[in-house]
C-alpha cells in the first residue's frame, strides 16, 4: 500500500498559486499578490524568487510575470499524444466548412479542456481559448465525451465537480442531466442551447482511439441567431460526423 498517496506539499502548493495569480493578475507586485493570496509578502517573494531563479518567471521593474518557458510546456502537452495533434487540422476543417468556431477538446481530471482552437469567418467570440477548463456538462463538446462513459463513472465527476449553473439554460439536475446523456449515446450528438454562453448554441460529437476508447469531442459554436433550425439540427451535425469518422480512421491507420 502507497502510504504516500494523498499528502501534498505546502511548499510546491503555494508555488503554484503564485504561479495562477500571476496569469490571472497579468503579472503583479509582491504586494499585490500577498494581498489577493492572503500569504505573507516575505513568502511571496521567495516563491517568486526561486521561480525567477528557474526561468518561469520575470521581473520588469518592481512587477514580475510568468516567462515564455511555459510556453515550451504548453506545446509539448499538446502535442504529446497524437490524437491531439492530429485533431488541429480537423479543427481548421470544421471551422472553414462551417464558418463557425471548431473546437477539439477533451477531458483531464474531470474537466474538459480546448486542446485545439479554429476560427470561421462568423465566429465572433473567443471564449473557448487554447488550454481553458470548463465544466463538461456546460457544453456540447462536454456532454458529448460524458455520454462515452458508465452511469456510474458520471455520476462520480458530478459528485466530485457538482453541476454549476453558467446561465439560466445550463443543466443541474442530475437525473437529468443522466437522462440527456442516454439520447447524446444513442444519437453521437450533443446539443448546447445557451447552456454556456447566452446567445451561443453549439453542437458536439464524441471521438474515439483504435482502442475504442473516447479521447475527446469536436464541437462547433455559434450565435444563436445566425443558423436555421435546419442548419443547427441537421446540416452542422452531418459535418461534424463526417470529420469525426475521418478523424477516427486517420488515427487507426497509422
Amino acid at each position: 500500500m502507497d502510504n504516500t498517496a494523498g499528502r501534498t506539499l505546502q511548499t510546491t502548493s503555494i508555488s503554484l498559486e503564485v504561479v495562477e495569480m500571476l496569469r490571472e493578475l497579468d503579472g503583479g507586485r509582491v504586494t499585490e499578490l500577498a494581498d489577493e493570496l492572503e500569504l505573507a509578502p516575505s513568502t511571496v517573494h521567495s516563491h517568486l524568487s526561486t521561480l525567477l531563479s528557474k526561468g518561469y518567471a520575470v521581473k520588469q521593474g518592481d512587477e514580475y510575470y510568468l516567462s515564455l518557458r511555459f510556453l515550451d510546456h504548453g506545446d509539448y502537452v499538446r502535442n504529446r499524444k497524437k490524437s491531439y495533434r492530429v485533431a488541429a487540422s480537423y479543427t481548421e476543417q470544421l471551422a472553414k466548412e462551417t464558418d463557425c468556431r471548431a473546437v477539439f477538446a477533451v477531458m483531464e481530471n474531470g474537466r474538459g479542456v480546448y486542446i485545439h482552437t479554429s476560427s470561421g469567418k462568423h465566429a465572433v467570440w473567443t471564449y473557448s481559448t487554447v488550454g481553458k477548463q470548463f465544466y463538461l456538462h456546460q457544453t456540447a463538446s462536454g456532454k458529448s465525451i460524458l455520454s462515452r462513459f458508465s452511469r456510474s463513472h458520471v455520476i462520480e465527476i458530478i459528485e466530485q465537480w457538482g453541476l454549476p449553473a453558467a446561465t439560466d439554460h445550463t443543466i443541474t439536475d442530475p437525473d437529468t442531466l443522466l437522462e440527456q446523456l442516454e439520447t447524446i449515446r444513442e444519437r453521437g450528438i450533443a446539443f448546447n442551447y445557451e447552456e454556456q454562453l447566452d446567445g451561443i448554441k453549439a453542437v458536439g460529437v464524441p471521438v474515439n482511439g483504435p482502442d475504442d476508447r473516447v479521447v475527446g469531442a469536436f464541437s462547433v459554436a455559434s450565435p444563436a441567431n445566425r443558423l436555421t433550425d435546419d442548419q443547427f439540427e441537421e446540416d452542422i451535425p452531418n459535418t461534424l460526423l463526417g470529420v469525426a469518422n475521418e478523424f477516427e480512421l486517420e488515427i487507426s491507420m497509422s
